[in-house]
């Protein structure tokens, strides 16, 4: 019905996005921010980390929920205003938990290394980036210097197989040079390692300093130098997969901020990717954070 293929992301312009609400308009609907940094962010923030998002939006009102849902999680919206349009994304999810998603990137595709400057990372710890950005080369070699220069950690999750096939180059010198911490799915460490995970997870620890490879239902793995770490997934009905892969970053990217070993911080995003599946969207409810956040303390 929506002529989106099952499982599919599909970039496509603004009016495809309006069809295809109003052809879908029977079927239950939410709308909320998203895209994977935010999602980790949100995660981040959830569990008592200061946090910031840098991003573009346009003069909308889905601009204005972007920036009210950032205010209200407690993270603060470095946002830059364009003239277009704000990015969106429609997600079907269908009866066995597959996704399929039609995205506008809008003011997103605007945002440029021009809009980077030292202050925006001054005072953190850790620069955590989206894969989908990754296309921008300009942007990435700014963020990753700028923060650098600030002494902070990179952190990269590669969010696509395509992406990373079409940019394998210019990722493996960024990675060397600049990244601390790369997060993968199997297609995506296969693709920029050309390794099934066991291997793929030591050849990408070879480029940084942690490589975490996410192997879906089999958990995940962890290399850092010789050490590697075997990650169960936390048992669940699972609802929808969306945003799993953002939360898994947020558990880890939370550990490591407060000093955990790596297999602690492995369990940690464990936990919240556990959580996440078990709702509809990428966002775990409030009433569920308590009991998490009691979890994750007790690691």
């Amino acid at each position: 019905e929506t002529g989106l293929p099952k499982g599919s992301m599909l970039h496509v312009e603004r009016k495809i996005i309006d069809e295809l609400l109003t052809k879908t308009g029977g079927l239950q609907q939410q709308i909320t921010s998203g895209g994977s940094a935010a999602n980790a962010i949100h995660g981040l923030a959830r569990l008592g980390n200061a946090t910031a998002f840098i991003g573009k939006t346009g003069p909308d009102n889905l601009g204005k929920i972007f920036y009210d849902d950032m205010v209200s999680s407690g993270i603060e919206p470095k946002l830059i205003l364009s003239t277009t349009e704000t990015g969106s994304a429609v997600a079907f999810i269908s009866p066995d938990s597959e996704r399929s998603f039609a995205v506008y990137l809008g003011a997103a595709l605007e945002l440029s290394a021009s809009d980077l400057t030292a202050e925006h990372f001054r005072s953190y710890d850790v620069l955590h980036i989206e894969g989908y950005l990754v296309q921008n080369h300009e942007l990435i070699e700014t963020a990753v210097k700028l923060a650098k220069q600030a002494g902070l950690k990179v952190s990269l999750d590669l969010a696509s197989y395509n992406v990373v096939e079409g940019n394998l180059g210019f990722l493996k010198r960024i990675v060397n040079d600049h990244v601390d911490i790369v997060f993968a799915n199997e297609e995506e460490a296969l693709a920029f390692t050309a390794f099934e995970p066991e291997k793929a997870v030591a050849a990408l620890s070879q480029f940084c300093e942690i490589a975490v490879v996410k192997t879906g239902p089999k958990g995940s793995l962890i290399q850092s130098d010789h050490e590697l770490h075997r990650i169960e997934i936390i048992p669940t009905k699972v609802i929808d997969t969306t945003g799993a892969g953002d939360l898994y970053a947020a558990g880890f990217l939370h550990g490591l901020l407060n000093g955990l070993p790596l297999n602690k911080c492995g369990m940690a995003g464990a936990i919240l990717a556990g959580n996440v599946i078990r709702y509809v969207g990428a966002k775990i409810p409030d009433e569920a954070w308590p009991g998490i956040i009691i979890e994750i303390g007790s690691l």
